[in-house]
């Protein structure tokens, strides 16, 4: 329940706050089963939302391309927050384990936003200020009933695409002499190599309880669920710090061939 209030939080300062409140010493009762309250996830009235080709790409060589690109990532690691939190409470019947990894990768996505949030501050500008996409809700709408794709294609797709990208968007910070945002960017990368690494794992478990072949199973599911195709380059030594072996990243490096050919 605590994790379900928190995802409803419209405000932001309140879901941060919710977040923190979560008592770690709470019991689970992972039978309990509860009812959708509409609405999800609870969001401020801004940022406006559009689709993603309309979010502008700005050089971050000015402070008002830095500002939109920092705005973007504070926008992503929102929603990350929510996306742990609805894993908490929509998938009942799990082992205790999971609902305490996810409200530490949570109470982390917190720490992100809060981190993004207050350099953003550093430029006169807010959350809410640039219009921003919502392609990673989009993917937890459609894979509200299966945990099996949700885990399949937000940690180890979506948010696993962090991984790829952090470290051009780091080196683009540092460039352009943004020390402070480009130690974030160091942060958050570290980071998500866990909460990456927490998805592989949960996947492969429920893949086992399904009598299911990891390998063959994803690229079914990034098909069922019209998941982005990925394309390189990818940063092949966090994938395999997240958790992704020799298998996965073989038939990675051969659907990119194909996609690029």
């Amino acid at each position: 329940m605590q994790a379900l209030a928190a995802l409803q939080c419209a405000d932001w300062h309140d879901k941060v706050a919710a977040v923190g409140r979560i008592d770690d010493a709470a019991s689970v009762d992972a039978q309990a089963v509860l009812a959708d309250p509409g609405g999800l996830p609870g969001r401020p009235s801004a940022p406006v939302l559009v689709p993603a080709g309309k979010v502008k790409q700005r050089s971050v060589g000015t402070p008002a391309g830095r500002a939109a690109l920092l705005h973007a990532l504070a926008h992503i690691e929102f929603n990350a927050i929510n996306l742990a939190l609805d894993a908490i409470w929509r998938f009942p019947n799990l082992p205790e384990t999971f609902y305490r990894d996810w409200l530490g990768v949570a109470r982390e996505e917190a720490y992100h936003f809060t981190l993004l949030r207050e350099h953003l501050a550093t430029l006169d500008h807010a959350y809410g200020d640039f219009p921003a996409h919502n392609g990673l809700w989009d993917m937890a709408e459609k894979t509200r009933d299966d945990l099996l794709a949700r885990l399949a294609l937000v940690p180890r797709t979506l948010e696993a695409r962090g991984l790829d990208a952090s470290p051009l968007i780091r080196d683009k910070l540092a460039g352009a002499g943004d020390a402070a945002g480009a130690a974030i960017l160091e942060i958050i990368l570290r980071d998500e190599i866990g909460h990456v690494a927490i998805g592989n794992r949960w996947y492969r478990w429920v893949c086992e309880q399904r009598g299911l072949d990891p390998v063959a199973t994803y690229p079914v599911l990034s098909t069922q669920y019209l998941a982005p195709r990925l394309r390189g380059p990818f940063n092949w030594l966090a994938r395999r710090a997240a958790g992704f072996d020799d298998a996965e990243l073989a038939a990675l490096a051969a659907a990119d061939a194909e996609v690029t050919r």
